[in-house]
């Protein structure tokens, strides 16, 4: 008998993990409005002009030969107007070699984030409704995202259900402000008690601040880290895909503390090995050219923005949450016929040529089926004439 014949018979499979890693609503719609041609207000691609700097940066960096492997956490010129940024805008004094990595993208800066601090096993508090590559990045990396509710309409935080919560597992809290998919901004009061919690159960803080210069009214980000005894426990990301409006530059930043800093560069390396080298340099143009005024008039357009979806979505019976931050509406789309919110989104699309993607994408299951997300980072063109069609809609 050859050896052959002693193995086991076996077959090709994907990992125990593949199973879980479908094809996210978000994408599936914008693939479906594509397919019919309409007006995608269903992924955050904030598809509106590059600043001129930026642009501009890039394209120099490129015609001076910019073009090979940076430090692994990105260039100094970056790096120091990172800094700079957040001294001037949060009063945070962040050494720029010691305490930020240039990261392919927010969504990189906490991949490589979670690998460094978090285990198997370990559980991570999300707050409802919830980013799903939140959920997803925990998920792959067999980390348990543990599910607290914020109160609709105005998504409050209820603490008494944060602390049922808790368990001995639970390593860390995720704080999205201005947050996807609610525009939800956590205010002084409700860091400071999470704060207060994360110092009692001794966990993590990651931050998401994306959406940080997207603010409506009299409306303010406050980043944990500013907040008296949580830098040291605070992983602060960001990036600038969506306030330059360069979300396929796939460029962001992270900001912790050097005792954290080294392992999570280690990952963005074995991950990335470095962010783009000439957008790195059109980010630092970005940040050292365009001043405050440019933050109040992208405040001030997207405000407009909201404004017009909100009107038009209310005309169409289909009732809006009025967002404080980011760039998106959550919609009640009790009206619409489907049995579901993937149904009732496809249903849209169909009669108006305008594409949501269904609120589940954002909750537990059995949550979010009455509920569609709307992007209105839109050049003006095209989010009038979604407004339009929405207008339509009998």
């Amino acid at each position: 008998m050859t050896q052959t014949a002693l193995q086991p018979a076996r077959t090709l499979s994907l990992s125990d993990l593949a199973p879980r890693a479908i094809q996210s609503e978000i994408r599936a719609m914008t693939m479906e409005c594509d397919r019919m041609g309409g007006v995608n207000l269903a992924q955050g691609v904030c598809d509106t002009d590059v600043p001129a700097p930026v642009a501009e940066g890039a394209h120099q960096a490129i015609r001076d030969g910019h073009n090979i492997y940076t430090r692994l956490d990105g260039i100094q010129r970056l790096r120091n107007a990172i800094a700079a940024k957040l001294h001037a805008d949060r009063g945070l004094s962040v050494d720029p070699d010691r305490e930020i990595l240039v990261a392919s993208g927010a969504t990189g800066a906490f991949h490589a984030a979670a690998m460094a601090l978090l285990n198997p096993g370990d559980e991570v508090i999300l707050f409802e409704p919830f980013y799903g590559y939140h959920a997803n990045t925990l998920a792959a990396l067999r980390v348990k995202p543990v599910i607290v509710p914020l109160a609709a309409p105005d998504w409050t935080l209820d603490l008494d259900a944060l602390r049922r919560a808790l368990t001995p597992r639970t390593r860390a809290m995720l704080i999205n402000t201005p947050a996807n998919p609610s525009g939800k901004i956590f205010n002084q009061n409700e860091l400071s008690e999470l704060g207060t919690i994360a110092a009692e159960h001794n966990l993590f803080l990651f931050t998401d601040e994306i959406y940080e210069y997207f603010l409506y009214g009299n409306a303010r980000h406050i980043s944990p880290a500013m907040l008296s005894g949580l830098r040291e426990r605070t992983i602060l990301m960001s990036g600038f895909s969506k306030t330059f409006a360069i979300t396929g530059w796939r460029l962001g930043y992270l900001v912790a503390d050097p005792q954290w800093l080294g392992a999570i560069n280690y990952f963005h390396d074995l991950l990335y090995v470095c962010a783009p080298a000439p957008f790195q340099h059109g980010a630092a143009a970005g940040l050292e050219q365009l001043g405050p005024d440019f933050y109040r008039r992208l405040a001030a357009d997207y405000q407009s923005r909201r404004d017009r979806l909100v009107a038009a979505l209310s005309d169409a019976g289909l009732t809006p949450h009025i967002p404080a931050g980011a760039y998106y509406i959550l919609a009640d789309v009790s009206r619409l016929e489907g049995e579901n919110a993937a149904k009732k989104a496809r249903n849209l699309l169909a009669r108006t040529g305008v594409a949501g993607v269904a609120g589940s994408a954002f909750f537990r299951p059995g949550g979010g089926e009455n509920l569609l997300r709307f992007c209105f980072a839109k050049k003006d063109a095209d989010l009038d004439d979604a407004c339009q069609r929405l207008r339509k809609l009998d």
